[in-house]
């Protein structure tokens, strides 16, 4: 033997014993629980409520008692590009359910054929029989009915269907993320916008004083009776107040146009935005008493998750059911004629009558004795696809709860920054008030007073600044809380356990075997 042919028959002992090798079973990938926060709900100085008044309503955005912002959610809700590509995929994911039902019904259709043939004067068919050579024959037939049928006795076509079920409730999951990605997403750079637009009111104002406080500087230094320093001063919070300014118009005009965007409109749309100068003030979001455990329930992106685990230990049963025989039917039932002759008026007569009935019957088992490792390489693909789709729906259950412990830090925070710049605004007020009295009494000049109104409104524009955060903190915890959604399945249902299939016992000791 040559060392070529070595090496090939070597190949080819190498396959067959892959092919003839058992799999080992390794435990599959396991669900965690509910992440314990307890703690942490405890700490976030949030009421807490029970039921489903404890979680946000579906329109939560509505809230915030903004009328123009209900009307921009609404806007991008029916016009945004990107939600109508996720509900055109929902709607693919709906017919392939219809097309995965289909296997499970047998398959019913009638046809009909028509053949003119001439046999040749000395061919094959002349060779066997010299009466045949050089006949003109004229063939027809119709089956009304024609039945092929899959008995699905293992349950591979069910398990099919379930998994194409489970794939478009994931999508239908994944659409509801979109939407509530969508409606954060326009609410914050709304509600961002608002401050904005407050903040640049202040930082206009501001920068009148500052201009005027230029020049009550040159002129004091005009008339000797202050010194350079003070004018260079005054020009330099100037052209503070003024690059001030331009940020806040440059990010107001940012967020009218991403706003634009959502709506499905081009920038023009939004340049009329923030008209309004009530401010939103939404009541504080309330922490579900059993967050952790609901969440499944009220997360579209967990409940998508779980869907999709649950579709891939369908696809595991169908890649087990592929070692099992597989039963088929076929029944065939109808009309058919032949004539030596080229008159098609003739075989009517042959055609349309009962000694031209035939039928056949055809069952048929189908039984995979060896396939060289195929059956057994794509049952561990579906297995590593679960492990990987139980691993996702593990991941997006501890990042569900870093949103939401997240999104109550920073609410916490914002709320305490916001009520703290309140009083510290209240009281640069007063101090201002009490300038006031003092410029009467004449003990401070105009100037001074300038200052002072300056001062407040640094500290207006902070609050302003802050209150965005604040408001935007209740999207981020309305977003983390599922928006509104109530339509995953319940936490106590079972999960998934692909090797608990009753099939499971005997594919292992067809593998041992060494099939598949």
């Amino acid at each position: 033997m040559t060392r070529r042919s070595a090496c090939i028959a070597l190949g080819l002992l190498s396959l067959l014993l892959a092919g003839c090798a058992l799999t080992m079973q390794e435990d599959r990938a396991q669900f965690l629980d509910a992440p314990a926060m307890e703690r942490t709900l405890a700490n976030s100085g949030l009421k807490s409520a029970v039921g489903e008044n404890a979680w946000p309503r579906e329109e939560w955005w509505r809230a915030f008692r903004s009328a123009e912002l209900d009307r921009i959610v609404d806007k991008a809700l029916r016009d945004n590009q990107n939600l109508r590509k996720a509900e055109g995929t929902l709607r693919a994911a709906d017919a392939v359910v219809q097309i995965a039902g289909a296997r499970l019904l047998p398959e019913v259709q009638a046809t009909f054929g028509m053949r003119q043939s001439r046999n040749p004067l000395h061919g094959v068919v002349a060779s066997y029989n010299p009466a045949q050579g050089g006949l003109q024959k004229t063939m027809a037939f119709i089956n009304p009915l024609a039945l092929t049928w899959e008995l699905d006795f293992w349950g591979k076509n069910r398990a099919l269907l379930d998994a194409a079920i489970g794939e478009a409730a994931a999508q239908e999951g994944e659409l509801e993320q979109a939407r509530l990605l969508l409606t954060s997403g326009a609410a914050r750079a709304y509600l961002r916008g608002y401050a904005t637009a407050r903040q640049l009111e202040v930082a206009s104002a501001l920068t009148r004083l500052r201009r005027e406080l230029v020049a009550l500087a040159e002129t004091r230094y005009q008339t000797g009776l202050d010194t350079l320093d003070g004018a260079q001063i005054a020009r330099a919070n100037l052209e503070l107040a003024i690059r001030r300014e331009a940020a806040a118009r440059a990010l107001l005009t940012l967020q009218q146009d991403a706003l634009a965007r959502l709506m499905g409109e081009g920038p023009d749309a939004g340049r009329d935005l923030f008209a309004g100068r009530r401010a939103p003030s939404p009541a504080q979001p309330a922490l579900p008493r059993n967050l952790p455990i609901e969440m499944l329930i009220h997360r579209p992106d967990l409940a998508a998750a779980l869907q999709r685990a649950e579709a891939a230990a369908q696809r595991i049963h169908v890649a087990k059911t592929m070692f099992l025989p597989s039963i088929n039917l076929a029944i065939t039932g109808g009309f058919e004629g032949s004539v030596t002759t080229t008159k098609i008026s003739k075989l009517a007569g042959y055609l349309f009558t009962p000694s031209a009935i035939g039928y056949a019957v055809a069952p048929g088992v189908r039984l995979p004795i060896f396939q060289g490792g195929r059956l057994t390489g794509n049952l561990e693909v579906q297995r590593a696809e679960y492990d990987q789709a139980v691993d996702a729906y593990n991941e997006t259950l501890l990042q569900s709860a870093q949103q939401v412990a997240d999104s109550i830090a920073n609410l916490k925070r914002a709320r305490a920054e916001y009520e703290a710049q309140s009083r510290f605004l209240r009281a640069t007020r007063a101090q201002l008030d009490l300038a006031r009295v003092r410029l009467r009494d004449g003990m401070k000049d105009r100037r001074e007073i300038i200052a002072e109104q300056a001062d407040l409104l640094e500290s207006a524009f902070a609050q302003r600044a802050i209150e965005g955060d604040r408001l935007v903190a209740a999207v981020d915890l309305y977003q983390a809380l599922g928006g509104g959604y109530a339509d995953g399945p319940h936490p106590a249902e079972p999960k998934p356990a692909p090797e608990a299939d009753p099939i499971t016992p005997t594919v292992e000791a067809i593998q041992s075997l060494g099939g598949g």
